[in-house]
């Protein structure tokens, strides 16, 4: 789906973006298409935001309990030293990573790895959320997901924050957050 073809023989890399709200399977989608890479023998790495432990604290866990290693880290641009010689990195909870983190994509892009991204795209109060604008404006291919409103079955595309907390990073799951179309969540 994603390869490109390539005459000259190099190899050559691109970014590929999954976002969405939450509940929607981006953790899901990129973990499906790091488990086809890895099956068509392909070096692989997986990197994650070192705050994230809601479920595991070095694998990547999808919300259905799907799984795959990672390595936590608190600065994008370990990425770099970790993923030579790679030929796909996975990078998932993008919106939590500093600002290099679209630099340390675009590198290794460069460098002729698939970089597969996966965020969200809007915070709780559905605002553009971290660098994941960023790295949607320099992604050669972006999937949008949605998750189902729970409150009236429609496509959500917000994740509603069901506790009065602040602060746009509140790590949480179905007990703090729910998805909301767009009309239920202003509704509040």
């Amino acid at each position: 789906m994603f390869i490109e073809p390539n005459l000259s023989g190099e190899r050559r890399g691109w970014i590929e973006v999954i976002c969405g709200s939450m509940f929607s399977g981006k953790t899901e989608e990129l973990i499906r298409r790091l488990k086809r890479a890895k099956i068509a023998n392909l070096k692989v790495e997986i990197f994650k935001p070192a705050i994230d432990i809601r479920y595991d604290e070095t694998k990547v866990v999808s919300h259905d309990a799907n799984t795959i290693h990672s390595t936590p880290i608190d600065n994008s641009q370990t990425i770099l030293l970790l993923a030579e010689g790679v030929d796909v990195v996975g990078i998932d909870e993008a919106q939590f990573f500093d600002d290099e983190i679209m630099h340390v994509c675009e590198v290794l892009a460069l460098r002729g790895v698939r970089v597969i991204v996966a965020g969200l795209d809007m915070d709780y109060l559905g605002k553009p959320f971290g660098q994941m604008p960023n790295l949607l404006s320099i992604a050669d291919y972006i999937t949008k997901l949605h998750a189902i409103c729970m409150k009236c079955g429609n496509i959500a595309n917000i994740s509603y924050r069901k506790t009065n907390q602040e602060g746009q990073v509140l790590l949480g799951e179905k007990d703090t957050y729910e998805p909301r179309c767009r009309k239920c969540y202003h509704e509040k």
